[in-house]
């Protein structure tokens, strides 16, 4: 009894020094970064640049895992049902923590409880382009163009219930004109019908449209902030011509609820400085986008307000799912 006693006594030793041991070697093998969007995307984008260098600063591989689909919705439940050990991150997105949540109420996944923040990495007002066939150089003729053909227009978006879908519903509603809705899995396959001229225009993030707005593929009118996009700044804004009109994408990373707290830090402390690193803020700034990078607590006070915010447009609008 007296050695079955001291064996016993001897594991609980060990399995608590091997506690920290554990949480200090973090990671010590790939993590995954889920991408609810299409490769070619903003988040895809902005995935890879963050990847790239976040790999280096912790010594470990990390895998880009796209999956598309639902709005965003397919990948968060993915992440949520993921285990919660750090070796699983969510690139979220605005239509993931603030849009989807007000707009379905039979979510796979909870924007509130099923997630820890890490960061929030850039944000960015979206730009509308048009199919460079569209006879429109401005908001105010494209707004014109849909009042005399009511119904006859397009618009693309990566998804029913992502950004893009609420930017262009709050134009139909704000600028009193019916624009058809068309959803892809994704804004790569979107802004390639909106190029091949399958629908005449996209309110996309500039991460997703800035090659196609570069080699003039597409043409953009105007950007969606309240204030012009630094990056674009010869851009007017949307609300010059439709007051009222703003609505931005922001992108992050969470990780899922009860991941362990040092994890949590040490996630939030390695891509706070990748984000601050001058060459990574000057790629960011390049695609139109602004790099940020902020405490757990400031990204998790920031989502929370997004949610009210665009939950109070969606509700004031009578946006709704009916597609």
């Amino acid at each position: 009894m007296k050695r079955l006693n001291a064996t016993l006594l001897l594991l609980m030793v060990c399995m608590l020094c091997a506690s920290p041991a554990s949480a200090q070697t973090y990671p010590n093998h790939p993590i995954k970064l889920i991408v609810a969007d299409s490769a070619g995307g903003a988040p895809d984008q902005l995935a890879r640049l963050l990847t790239q260098k976040l790999s280096a600063a912790i010594s470990q591989p990390i895998i880009v895992d796209n999956r598309p689909g639902a709005g965003g919705a397919l990948g968060a439940e993915l992440a949520a049902k993921s285990a919660p050990d750090g070796y699983t991150l969510l690139l979220t997105t605005t239509a993931i923590y603030a849009i989807l949540p007000n707009l379905r109420k039979n979510l796979p996944y909870d924007a509130v409880r099923d997630f820890a923040p890490i960061t929030r990495i850039a944000t960015a007002s979206n730009v509308l382009v048009v199919n460079n066939d569209v006879p429109a150089k401005d908001i105010a003729q494209l707004v014109r163009l849909a009042k005399e053909k009511p119904g006859a227009l397009n618009y693309a978006s990566a998804g029913i219930g992502t950004p893009a879908h609420l930017a262009g519903e709050m134009l139909n509603l704000l600028a009193d004109i019916k624009v058809v809705h068309v959803p892809y899995k994704g804004a790569a396959p979107a802004l390639t019908d909106v190029i091949a001229g399958n629908a005449q225009y996209i309110i996309t993030s500039p991460i997703a449209a800035g090659a196609h707005m570069n080699s003039g593929r597409v043409r953009a009118l105007a950007t969606t902030g309240a204030e012009r996009n630094p990056g674009l700044p010869d851009l007017p804004t949307i609300a010059e011509t439709v007051p009222g009109y703003e609505i931005t994408q922001t992108w992050g990373v969470v990780v899922p609820a009860g991941t362990p707290a040092d994890i949590v830090t040490k996630l939030s402390t390695e891509i706070v400085k990748v984000m601050k690193q001058p060459d990574m803020k000057e790629k960011v700034l390049a695609t139109g986008a602004t790099p940020v990078g902020d405490s757990p607590a400031e990204f998790d006070a920031y989502m929370a307000k997004e949610r009210q915010r665009l939950g109070e447009v969606i509700a004031k609008r009578g946006i709704v799912l009916t597609d």
